[in-house]
């Protein structure tokens, strides 16, 4: 964060002082909303949860050497109070980002949102400073938060944003105004909130919507970033007043990808060509999906200066920043795990279970899936289409965890011609541990994932230890 004292955060946050001796300290460590990581010079924001009220912390913070809280009622020690945190926060990351020369790049999208992020990341990283989000912070205190942690000396600031509904995305790019805008895909997550894919579109475009007008020089000026892939995505380039750059394996798109092929292991290669020149790529990720990601990320780094055969380069060596995102480990006794189990829509799921096929090639596969939540009333059939899937790409076997969506994915596999103990409904994931430590076989590939709110990572985990070990059920 920039150096400014409680007296400037005061005023750009609108609050007011309270129990603070020196208005003229600095605020010169990060922005935290949990009292154990707060450091001498830190601000920490007090929200109030469901569970626990961080104004309850605000002195141990304090105690740990951070100058100030951000409250929204006196707490006996020095803090700024005021209406809304959220809003709070959101003032600060507007100002902080409108002192500094930081090329923002803002992206979003139905799926692939933070495995395009950490790639964009560590591109970026070789041109100069750049900060990015850890995991998904992608909300309206997850994108302040990591705005927040830009300085003088940040010369990229890549934000991902996510939406649950129309004008999410418009707020946070009025936070930090992005001049690169990507939007990678319109898809079926969180289909029940939106209401259909055109609903979903309207509000991905949000963020087109919001660039700058394009410039005259190449390096200026706002740039959208679009799937051409994608009609819903393509369609967007009439929504936007910056400069269209179209990413994909489509003939017209400028960064893409052709002579796509998977290695024997499940990952992708492709020539890149971008409009600079063309390379060769060979992904350390898993799964013909990431190519799409990866092209998004070549268009921005070669927007922002990189040259082809540097994109190529650090592709080919860029790999997963975030944790459960296909992370693939390999057991001592051959068994390979995939716990992808950070979330889950029907479009990512689809995926994973092609990533899956792809790896498991003359070996056992195993997919183990939960629920996917935020489907309304396309649930049954979303479920069901992937149970069917699973059958139709010939997966060993498929173990669906949970109630009532996992039975449907267990219903769409026998329905699609499973027979005897292909596809079997267990409970939870107790019972889906049990299973697997009594059927597991040396060279068995295992994906594991659902919907975040299922819990599965820790079935993941489970596999993973050498103990027993317990795995809550959810």
């Amino acid at each position: 964060m920039i150096p400014l004292s409680l007296a400037e955060i005061a005023a750009i946050v609108s609050g007011q002082p309270h129990d603070i001796p020196d208005p003229r300290v600095q605020v010169t460590g990060p922005v935290v909303i949990d009292s154990r990581e707060a450091v001498p010079g830190s601000l920490f924001a007090a929200f109030a949860g469901e569970r626990v009220d961080g104004h309850d912390f605000a002195r141990r913070a304090i105690d740990a050497g951070a100058a100030v809280v951000l409250a929204t009622r006196p707490v006996g020690v020095p803090a700024i109070v005021v209406d809304d945190v959220v809003a709070a926060l959101g003032a600060l990351a507007r100002h902080t980002v409108g002192r500094l020369g930081t090329a923002v790049v803002a992206l979003t999208g139905s799926s692939g949102k933070t495995s395009t992020k950490d790639l964009i990341a560590q591109l970026l990283e070789r041109l100069g400073p750049t900060v990015w989000p850890p995991g998904s912070f992608n909300n309206e205190i997850g994108l302040p938060l990591t705005a927040l942690r830009a300085d003088a000396g940040t010369r990229h600031l890549v934000l991902e944003m996510g939406a649950r509904g129309k004008g999410h995305i418009r707020y946070l790019t009025e936070l930090t105004p992005p001049r690169i805008g990507v939007v990678l895909n319109v898809g079926t997550a969180h289909i029940g909130e939106f209401g259909g894919r055109e609903q979903i579109a309207d509000a991905k475009g949000e963020l087109v919507e919001t660039l700058p007008p394009a410039g005259e020089g190449a390096d200026e000026g706002g740039v959208a970033v679009l799937n051409a892939d994608d009609p819903l995505v393509r369609a967007m380039a009439s929504r936007t007043r910056a400069r269209v750059v179209l990413f994909g394996e489509a003939g017209d798109a400028a960064v893409r990808a052709e002579n796509v092929q998977l290695t024997d292991d499940g990952r992708p290669s492709f020539t890149l060509h971008t409009p600079s020149g063309c390379s060769d790529v060979t992904l350390r990720l898993y799964g013909e999906h990431h190519v799409s990601n990866a092209l998004a990320a070549a268009a921005v780094a070669h927007e922002l200066g990189m040259p082809a055969e540097h994109i190529a380069q650090a592709l080919t060596s860029a790999g997963t920043l975030s944790r459960w995102r296909m992370e693939v480990t390999e057991r001592a006794d051959g068994v390979t795990v995939v716990n992808d189990a950070y979330n889950a829509n029907p479009d990512s799921m689809r995926a994973a279970l092609r990533a899956l096929v792809a790896m498991g090639k003359g070996r056992r596969t195993w997919a183990v899936l939960g629920e996917m939540a935020e489907l309304g009333e396309a649930a049954l059939a979303e479920h069901d289409a992937v149970g069917r899937l699973a059958v139709r790409l010939n997966v060993s076997k498929l173990v669906a965890v949970g109630g009532r969506e996992a039975a449907w994915l267990d219903m769409g596999a026998k329905n699609e011609g499973s027979w005897g103990e292909e596809s079997v409904h267990v409970s939870d994931a107790r019972a889906a541990i049990d299973l697997l430590r009594s059927e597991l076989r040396p060279g068995d590939v295992v994906l594991v994932k659902a919907s975040r709110s299922v819990g599965l990572e820790q079935l993941a985990q489970a596999l993973l230890s050498d103990a027993d070990g317990e795995v809550a059920g959810r």
